[in-house]
């Protein structure tokens, strides 16, 4: 098995464990594997996983972007030039949401709910949603460069997918100054 398989198989097993332990508190919904992500993302030439080590800085800044601790000693991403693949998670309300993100020359090329495990705000998966993402970027203080326009009924899995996409570009941009 390739590490980039291990680590995708990985990834999936403890996603799957989450996914499992309270379903009377939601219910989780497969839109897409992280691996058919990345074979979309590089047309089926995935390269290697690569970590990015999260220190201090970063983690404080992690911290703020999501409002809550990052605790997050590295994280695994595919890079193909100026271009980065993240799959990343963020709490919705209880439960966690699995997102690919693709980063290009700094900005969102595209976003996608791959794995939703609460019970609400399901509708952050649709691209009228989703497509407000593309072409993003983070300004000054790291705040997306353009306002999302929000979902009645889901608005901590709004949050939850705009924070994700500004953790992913700052994270992008660590990797393209190193």
């Amino acid at each position: 098995m390739k590490s980039t398989e291990k680590y995708l198989f990985l990834f999936l097993v403890l996603a799957g464990l989450m996914g499992t332990t309270n379903n009377n508190l939601s219910a989780q919904e497969i839109y897409q594997l992280p691996r058919d992500f990345l074979r979309e993302a590089f047309d089926e030439n995935i390269p290697l996983v690569q970590t990015l080590d999260i220190n201090a800085e970063m983690r404080t800044e992690a911290a703020r972007i999501l409002r809550h601790n990052y605790g997050v000693e590295r994280i695994g991403y595919w890079s193909e030039g100026a271009r980065t693949v993240w799959i990343l998670e963020e709490i919705g309300r209880y439960r966690p949401i699995t997102v690919g993100l693709i980063v290009s020359n700094g900005e969102i090329e595209r976003i996608r709910v791959l794995v939703f495990r609460e019970s609400h705000g399901w509708e952050v998966r649709y691209a009228f949603f989703t497509d407000q993402f593309k072409g993003l970027s983070l300004d000054a203080d790291k705040n997306l460069t353009e306002n999302i326009d929000g979902i009645s009924g889901a608005t901590l899995s709004v949050n939850a997918l705009r924070n994700l996409a500004r953790l992913a570009l700052y994270f992008d941009e660590k990797v393209q100054s190193e």
